[in-house]
């Protein structure tokens, strides 16, 4: 298939877009490189974090932008110096698509690209070093650095694939990184995308208890089908924080909700236990006392994303276990009202655009 010199998606020229008036256009993509990959996109997940570029809520976006990084599509262009992927291989984009990967820097050769000082580029409402924007997976087409693609596993449809490279890999990566496993009580706060992603892969990381805790008791049926051996429904059980103390031993708060009272969830932990928070508030956390985590010697922490090395490891494990993520697939046309009822929470647990 002929590479694209035009591409055309689902553009936001302001904030208004995430309220459905992103339009469907042409738009210049970066030139192509000799590192970089084409990929003819098939399925792309949407994440809320979509919705915060939209809407310009964590800092203004850089309008007109593309969004989408949960994107898997096949292969039709590579670059003369790109060694790991041919045309016709299915791949995935995931939320960063560039870092330096250079030997003398201390994120990157120690395989957290994520935090790279030098190069970090997101997947799209970025700008590569030259100065050109990096576009997303809203459209027909990605054109990017191929070091950032991830072959997808046979087994793994597209649809549950795609969401995983972003919501899966946020709550993998710091799950495996904070040892979660047999032994490990383990409770996820917030049962959406990422929280439900959390339960799966808690799941099959064959930790010893996994608690998923949300405000009310509507999904707690989903829950225990994922997985979950207990549910918390903090806005029904107003003895929760007492009545669950020192129970686990890591929590991954996927919540970005104003109102998170962070006392009440550390009361969850066990002596030396730990809690990190994966969801990105537009607005600061509520202040704590510290006796909070001195009394228990606990540790908060925080995780962006994941590195290439996990996403390898999180997509293998996603084959061997069979995970399925629970999506509902819409086509790329769609794009507006998916994106609108994303907003409205009526996603369960996961919107898939299909060209």
């Amino acid at each position: 298939m002929a590479s694209q010199s035009v591409f055309e998606g689902w553009v936001a020229r302001d904030e208004s877009s995430v309220s459905g008036n992103m339009r469907w256009m042409s738009y210049e993509p970066k030139p192509f490189e000799e590192t970089d990959i084409e990929i003819k996109v098939s399925h792309c997940g949407i994440c809320a974090s979509d919705l915060a570029h939209l809407r310009s809520g964590w800092k203004p976006a850089d309008y007109p932008i593309v969004v989408g990084h949960e994107i898997v599509g096949h292969v039709v262009r590579v670059g003369s110096t790109v060694q790991d992927h041919k045309i016709g291989d299915r791949v995935g984009i995931g939320a960063q698509c560039k870092s330096c990967l250079r030997p003398d820097c201390a994120a990157c050769s120690n395989e957290q690209e994520q935090h790279c000082k030098n190069e970090f580029v997101t997947t799209y409402d970025a700008r590569f070093p030259d100065g050109n924007k990096a576009y997303g997976g809203f459209a027909k087409y990605w054109r990017g650095p191929g070091t950032f693609a991830f072959r997808i596993p046979d087994n793994i449809p597209s649809e549950v694939a795609a969401p995983m490279l972003c919501g899966g890999l946020t709550v993998y990566s710091p799950l495996v990184s904070n040892g979660a496993g047999p032994g490990k009580r383990v409770g996820v706060v917030g049962l959406g995308g990422l929280g439900h992603f959390a339960v799966l892969f808690a799941k099959a990381l064959k930790c010893h208890k996994v608690v998923a805790i949300s405000r009310s008791s509507s999904k707690r049926i989903d829950a225990l089908k994922m997985g979950a051996d207990e549910y918390i429904a903090t806005a029904e059980e107003p003895d929760w924080p007492t009545k669950h103390a020192n129970s686990l031993d890591l929590i991954i708060s996927t919540i970005s909700g104003a109102g998170f009272d962070m006392e009440k969830y550390l009361s969850l932990l066990d002596v030396n236990g730990t809690l990190i928070q994966v969801g990105a508030p537009e607005d600061p956390i509520p202040a704590f006392s510290a006796f909070s985590l001195l009394r228990e010697n606990l540790k908060i922490g925080g995780s962006l994303i994941g590195s290439r090395k996990q996403a390898r490891e999180m997509l293998d494990l996603a084959s061997k276990a069979d995970i399925k993520a629970w999506v509902e697939k819409r086509p790329m046309a769609e794009a507006n009202e998916a994106v609108v009822d994303m907003g409205n929470g009526k996603a369960r647990y996961r919107y898939v655009l299909v060209n």
